[in-house]
């Protein structure tokens, strides 16, 4: 067990070095609690936590990590970590012995999502609600790595404990004494394909899934690749197979690391459990307090002191996920859920106190925006646009923005705005995937006002209307070319080639338009009147375009 606390820097060093982290100078034991990761990007605003170790990806050389180190700790951070190996480095130590900021250097070939993802993972223990100070085994409970590291001890060679699709949930120190596939797989958080279908071949799951003993796996062989034997223990609760432990061997186990190895699989169990419950825990909270903070009312300031957001302006992200007709609704679920989670870890990589929490079909997110109110949705509007550009198209999220709440009693407001924005989003007018409210108001306006129709069951009235009985008793189309000429300004010869007629053709409509609707087209209330009506008209009941054309708002029964 470690002895380092888990937000500690020197637990950092203990859980990742040589794997993925090589500390090149400072002292990670003078440093206190690590407040959070931030992501360094020198092309836009850094609102880092206190004390952060900060990602510096994209930074080389050591005059730039060298000015990047003064200004962190202008900053308050307490680390920086850059891609190894780090040319000149010789020269930045007394940098780092003037501003205090540890340097770290990130293994090549190392994914810094997988750091990013890692040290949130190792740093999360008590953010939301009150932490607690269980123990299972004289391990903190749900502490994996901690657990990981005790057995490596016992068994004197390096451990992985992985989920049930072979993904690296947790691993000890001292990888770099097991093998190539070893630190690639937790390079990857993943065990390589190759191996797994070898594994697969010689019935190696098979052996984990029945078995309640440990499982002794040859060393593989593929191609020139050196691999040490394994030892794996399938990790269960009850009938339920949770994943397995792996040990990197270069000599064999006693037999009694072999007792002590079964009997670590169960407390493994016991933390994958107790981990499992307390994300879930962490997550229902959470949404409870993104709830309670969207609902207003006298619990509001409560949520958000408990989720760090009581004292800036803040607004809320809609992110919704349109199903596809014949979708399975369980995928849809999922899938839901694994965006959220996606937009969870975006926000946090730019803007560590953001909050976000899936309630029915919408993800919600509370984000920080410092500053001026146009400049807080233009950066809220680059960062949701950007998440869209990285999850791709195949997703089919849309990400509506609301108002800014400058204090806690406006959020309601600042939900109610990004619902709105998200509903012209998904009816696919604006043709882009995020959207702020001020950007799309006027269209939120328009389906608002068919849904007061619609309610009201009213029905087409004055010159529209008798266009519309005349279009139907003599299949003519004065309706569209009204829309035309309104369209074009009454430009006829842009309005007529719009609908593929001669501009005589088209002053002969527009003549008969005017005739048969009893309407001034040089009155502009009669022309605003009948383009709001043309509008709310094309619209379906989703608020989209009709697909056959205008209709009236209602029928008659």
């Amino acid at each position: 067990m470690s002895t380092h606390p888990a937000r500690s820097l020197s637990r950092v060093l203990e859980d990742f070095g040589h794997t993925l982290l090589d500390l090149l100078y400072g002292d990670p034991g003078a440093a206190g609690e690590i407040g959070g990761v931030g992501i360094h990007d020198p092309y836009d605003e850094q609102n880092y936590p206190e004390h952060a170790i900060v990602l510096g990806v994209g930074v080389h050389g050591a005059e730039e990590i060298g000015r990047l180190l003064r200004h962190l700790a202008t900053l308050g951070a307490t680390a920086l970590v850059v891609r190894g190996p780090v040319d000149d480095a010789d020269e930045l130590e007394p940098v780092v012995s003037e501003t205090g900021v540890a340097l770290f250097a990130l293994t090549r070939g190392a994914s810094w999502a997988q750091l990013a993802a890692m040290l949130r993972t190792l740093l999360s223990e008590g953010d939301v609600g009150e932490g607690g100070g269980q123990t299972l085994g004289g391990v903190p409970s749900g502490d994996l790595f901690a657990l990981a590291n005790a057995i490596a001890t016992l068994l004197d060679a390096p451990i992985t404990i992985e989920d049930r699709r072979s993904r690296i949930l947790a691993f000890s120190g001292r990888q770099d004494e097991a093998d190539a596939p070893r630190v690639e797989s937790i390079l990857a958080r993943q065990v390589p394909d190759r191996y797994l279908r070898i594994h697969e071949e010689h019935g190696v799951f098979k052996e984990l899934y029945r078995n309640e003993g440990l499982v002794h796996v040859p060393a593989p062989t593929l191609g020139d690749e050196v691999a040490l034997p394994r030892v794996a223990v399938a990790v269960r609760a009850g009938d339920e197979f949770l994943g397995s432990v792996w040990a990197a061997l270069r000599k064999p186990l006693t037999p009694e690391r072999e007792k002590a190895f079964l009997e670590a699989a169960k407390l493994v169990a016991l933390h994958m459990l107790r981990f499992r419950a307390g994300t879930d825990a962490e997550n229902r909270l959470r949404a409870d307090l993104v709830a309670t903070a969207l609902e207003g009312g006298a619990g509001v300031v409560e949520a958000l002191g408990r989720l760090g957001l009581v004292d800036e302006p803040t607004l809320v992200m809609a992110m919704g996920l349109a199903p596809e007709r014949g979708e399975d609704h369980a995928h849809v679920t999922a899938e839901r859920q694994r965006l959220a989670s996606a937009l969870a870890v975006h926000l946090t990589a730019v803007q560590p106190r953001s909050a976000v929490a899936l309630l029915g079909d919408v993800a919600y997110a509370l984000f920080p925006v410092p500053g001026d109110s146009a400049h807080a949705r233009e950066r809220a509007l680059h960062v949701a646009s950007n998440f869209l550009q990285r999850t791709g198209d195949r997703a089919g999220a849309v990400i509506g923005i609301g108002s800014v709440a400058d204090e806690p009693s406006t959020l309601p407001r600042s939900r109610a705005n990004a619902d709105r924005a998200l509903r012209v989003l998904f009816t696919g007018r604006t043709g882009k995937g995020a959207a702020s409210i001020s950007d799309v108001y006027v269209d939120a306006l328009l389906l608002e006002m068919r849904d007061l129709a619609v309610a009201n069951r009213d029905e087409l009235s004055g010159p529209l209307a008798r266009l519309a009985a005349y279009d139907a008793k003599h299949n003519a189309h004065l309706i569209e070319t009204l829309r035309a000429w309104l369209d074009a300004f009454g430009d006829v010869i842009t309005a007529s080639a719009s609908v593929f007629v001669h501009p005589n053709t088209f002053r002969y409509r527009i003549r008969r338009v005017a005739e048969v609707g009893q309407i001034d087209l040089q009155d502009s209330s009669a022309r605003f009147a009948a383009m709001l009506q043309l509008r709310l008209m094309a619209m379906d009941d989703n608020g989209g375009a009709r697909a056959d054309g205008p209709a009236p708002l209602s029928s008659t029964d």
